[in-house]
C-alpha cells in the first residue's frame, strides 16, 4: 500500500491488512484506510476522530495528529497526492493494463470521446468512457458527479474495467482534475487537446494559470505513464494554445496535429456543412479517404479530425473509422436536435463558455432562413468574467436573445443577468417586453425572461418553422440548482413538451 509514497513520519505499525481505503470519514469500516484530505470546502484532517471510531486502522495525513493505540499514523506532504498512489496500489495498477487516451480542452471534451468510442467499438474493441455525461461500459452506466472522477474513484472504477475485459478507455480529463491531482496515476497512451477559452477562472484565478492546468497534463503526467505509442500529444494546430503546447512539450513528448485552415498531420480538406451533418475529405499526410458524421458545424469537424488522428494511431482501420463516425448520430445535449419536419428548428447545447457559444451561433448561421433565437443563462458561483462576454455573443451572433437563469446557485439570479447584460449594450437593446413579441415578429435584440421553462416555451411559442432556435448552456443535464436544491430540469424535455403543445394549437 505505501509503495512509492515519500513518509515523513509514522507512529504505530506498518503492518497489518488494509480492507478499504476511505477519505469520506462516514464510509470507513473496520481495518480501513482513512486519507485526511483538506479539501475546497471541508478539511478531512477534522474527521480523523469519526474515521477511527468507524474502524479505520490506518490515517494518512498532512497535518499534526496523534493516533490513539491501536491506530497507525503516516504523515506525508500532501494527502490529496497521496490518495491516488493509495488507489493505485490497492487496485493493482489497472491503467498500466488499458490503452487510456485523455482528452482536455475547454470545448469538445465529450464530443471527442462519444466519436472515439464510436470509432473503437466499431472495430470490436471493449471501450469504456469517462465523462461529463456518465461514467459507462459494457452497457453499464454510472452518474457522473465530476468530469473526470476523484483519484481513488478513478482506479477503482478502472479496475473493474479491466476485471471485465474492457480493453479502451476514453477519459475527459478537466483542468480540476489535473489541479488536484486526481489523474497523476494514471498511464496514459496519448492525450488530446481541443482548445482553450476563458473559463473556470472563478478556481484559475488567470487565463494562463488556466492554460498551465492543461499543460501539466501533457509535460508532466501523460510523459509519467511510459506508454509505447509513437505519437503521444494530439493536438489542435489551429489553436494558438496548441501550438505553444508543441512549442513548450513538443521538444520531448512527440506528437501529431490536426487542422482544417493550416496544412498539418491530419488536415480536412473539401468539407461541406448541412442540418444534415458534415462531409469532408480527411488528408493523413500519407492517405486521404471521405467520411460523413451526422454531427454539425465547423466546431464539430474539429473534434471529428481529433478523434479520427486518435482512432488511426491506436490501430483503428480506415473503414470503421468511417462506419463509427457515420453510426454516431447525436452526442447528448451536444447540439442535439429536438425539434422534428414542419417544427423550428430547435437545439439543445451544453455551451457556457463566450467562445463555446460564439462557435455554435457562428455554425448555425449559413442554416438561417429566418431568425436565430437564443435561450441562454449563466451559472451561479462559477467564473463572473464570461458573463458579459457570452451576452455580447449572443446579441452579436442571435437575432433574438431571451435571456434567463442557468443554475443561479446560490447567487440571486437577477443580479447573475444584470452582469451579463454588461455585455449586451445595457438597456439600449433591451427594447422588448416578453409580453409584446410576437410571433413571426422581426424584434431584434434581447429580453428577460429570468423563469428557465417559461423562457424556453416564450422561445418556441414565437419561432416561426423557419426559425432556429438554441437552447444553450446545461445541455445534457437533467435538473437545475437552486439555492442548495437541485430539482428535476431538463432542456430537451421542456422543449418537447413547449413543441408538442404548439403543435396542437396550430392543428
Amino acid at each position: 500500500m505505501i509503495k512509492d509514497i515519500d513518509i515523513i513520519e509514522v507512529s504505530g505499525v506498518l503492518s497489518g491488512e488494509v480492507s478499504a481505503i476511505c477519505y469520506d470519514s462516514r464510509k470507513c469500516e473496520k481495518d480501513s484506510l482513512f486519507v485526511a484530505v483538506s479539501g475546497l470546502k471541508l478539511d478531512g484532517h477534522l474527521y480523523i476522530e469519526e474515521a477511527v471510531d468507524r474502524g479505520a486502522k490506518f490515517v494518512v495525513h498532512e497535518k499534526n495528529y496523534s493516533p490513539p493505540p491501536g491506530v497507525t499514523s503516516i504523515m506525508v506532504l500532501n494527502s490529496r497526492a497521496i490518495l491516488g498512489v493509495l488507489g493505485k496500489n490497492f487496485y493493482d495498477d489497472p491503467s498500466s493494463r488499458l490503452c487510456l487516451i485523455g482528452v482536455t480542452g475547454t470545448n469538445g471534451k465529450t464530443t471527442v470521446t462519444y466519436l472515439l468510442e464510436a470509432m473503437l467499438k466499431a472495430a470490436g474493441f471493449s471501450v469504456g468512457v469517462l465523462g461529463t455525461v456518465n461514467y459507462r461500459f459494457n452497457n453499464r452506466e454510472m452518474t457522473a458527479p465530476h468530469t473526470t472522477p476523484e483519484s481513488y474513484e478513478l482506479q477503482n472504477i478502472m479496475r473493474i474495467m479491466v476485471d471485465q475485459g474492457v480493453t479502451h478507455v476514453v477519459m475527459e480529463v478537466s483542468s480540476h482534475a489535473v489541479d488536484l491531482r486526481r489523474v497523476d496515476e494514471c498511464s496514459f497512451d496519448m492525450g488530446i487537446f481541443t482548445n482553450l477559452s476563458q473559463d473556470h477562472l472563478d478556481y484559475h484565478k488567470t487565463l494562463e494559470s488556466y492554460f498551465q492546468a492543461k499543460k501539466r497534463f501533457f509535460a508532466e503526467i501523460l510523459p509519467a505513464g511510459k506508454k509505447t505509442y509513437a505519437h503521444r500529444m494530439i493536438l489542435n494546430g489551429d489553436d494558438p494554445w496548441g501550438r505553444r503546447i508543441a512549442d513548450e512539450v513538443g521538444p520531448v513528448v512527440p506528437y501529431r496535429t490536426f487542422c482544417i485552415e493550416k496544412r498539418c498531420d491530419m488536415t480536412a480538406e473539401r468539407y461541406a456543412f448541412s442540418l444534415e451533418g458534415t462531409r469532408a475529405d480527411i488528408n493523413t499526410g500519407g492517405s486521404r479517404f471521405a467520411i460523413f458524421s451526422p454531427l454539425i458545424g465547423k466546431f464539430n469537424l474539429y473534434n471529428i479530425l481529433a478523434s479520427v488522428t486518435a482512432a488511426s494511431l491506436v490501430g483503428v482501420p480506415e473503414r470503421f473509422i468511417r462506419s463509427g463516425l457515420e453510426n454516431l448520430r447525436n452526442v447528448p445535449g451536444r447540439l442535439e436536435k429536438v425539434s422534428v419536419t414542419g417544427e423550428p428548428e430547435v437545439f439543445v447545447d451544453y455551451a457556457h463558455t463566450e467562445d463555446a457559444l460564439k462557435r455554435v451561433l457562428q455554425n448555425l448561421a449559413p442554416f438561417k432562413k429566418g431568425r436565430i433565437i437564443t435561450v441562454f443563462g449563466c451559472g451561479g458561483d462559477r467564473d463572473r468574467g464570461k458573463r458579459p462576454l457570452m451576452g455580447k455573443a449572443a446579441v452579436t451572433w442571435s437575432d433574438l436573445a431571451i435571456l434567463t437563469s442557468d443554475n443561479p446557485r446560490t447567487e440571486e439570479p437577477l443580479s447573475i443577468i444584470e452582469q451579463i447584460e454588461k455585455g449586451m449594450g445595457g438597456n439600449s437593446t433591451r427594447k422588448l417586453l416578453p409580453g409584446k413579441l410576437k410571433k413571426n415578429g422581426n424584434e431584434k435584440g434581447y429580453v428577460v425572461i429570468p423563469d428557465r421553462r417559461e423562457a424556453i416555451k416564450k422561445a418556441i411559442a414565437l419561432a416561426d418553422s423557419s426559425d432556429i432556435i438554441l437552447i444553450a448552456g446545461k445541455g445534457h443535464e437533467d435538473y437545475q440548482i437552486i439555492g442548495e436544491k437541485r430539482i428535476p430540469f431538463d432542456d430537451r424535455h421542456v422543449a418537447r413538451e413547449a413543441l408538442n403543445k404548439r403543435r396542437r394549437t396550430e392543428h
